[in-house]
């Protein structure tokens, strides 16, 4: 199970794998692994101070005597809550729920409120008897971190038919959707007056491959 030994750290995002991160921190070099929901916004992030909200845990088998100690990092402390709570599930690892944290924390959130095992076997690494066991389990223990869902939902639907239409593009490329939709912010962000698809498509790809 995680451990709480060191809760957070601040330091300069040095390095952004698919998994995991590097992050100076004085004369110190952590490595983070992160779900994989939050690489984009982290690639378009390296040479910033950021702060991760932390869990330490110990890998590989006591028995044999080659534990080693890991560390996940979150950009949110909610995220670090949900995934404490999402590993009490029988069955759901630490590695099991890092795989399957391709979508936000409240979208995931809100269909376990919502009982859409549909959804959770969408979700890496979660097939139906595991999707089944997190609704027993964890459905009406999750509201607080649905929260979130609701409020991305008001952003989606006030989205472009253009941005939407670019948003598909990606997914159609492979992309997950909530990367196709950290992609979008970061490219109206950047350059507002992209307005078709088809330019808002060559300006998200142009950040998935920056610093990749």
């Amino acid at each position: 199970m995680p451990h709480e030994i060191i809760s957070a750290i601040t330091g300069e995002l040095r390095r952004v794998d698919d998994d995991r991160v590097h992050v100076q921190c004085g004369a110190m070099l952590f490595e983070l692994l992160v779900p994989s929901a939050d690489v984009a916004e982290l690639r378009q992030s390296i040479g910033q101070s950021l702060t991760f909200h932390t869990i330490l845990y110990m890998e590989g088998d006591a028995t044999r005597g080659n534990l080693e100690p890991r560390m996940i990092g979150f950009l949110r402390p909610a995220d670090r809550g949900f995934f404490e709570r999402f590993t009490t599930v029988k069955g759901i690892g630490v590695k099991t729920a890092l795989k399957a944290l391709t979508e936000p924390v409240g979208q995931i959130a809100h269909a376990i409120e919502s009982k859409d095992t549909r959804y959770l076997v969408g979700l890496k690494g979660i097939g139906r008897r595991t999707a089944e066991l997190i609704v027993a389990e964890l459905a009406g223990k999750m509201k607080d971190f649905a929260v979130v869902a609701g409020r991305r939902g008001a952003a989606s639907a006030a989205r472009s038919a253009e941005e939407e239409e670019a948003i598909m593009a990606m997914v159609a490329l492979g992309e997950a959707r909530a990367v196709a939709e950290r992609l979008m912010e970061l490219a109206r962000q950047q350059n507002p007056a992209v307005k078709s698809a088809s330019a808002m498509l060559r300006e998200m790809l142009s950040l998935r491959t920056t610093r990749a």
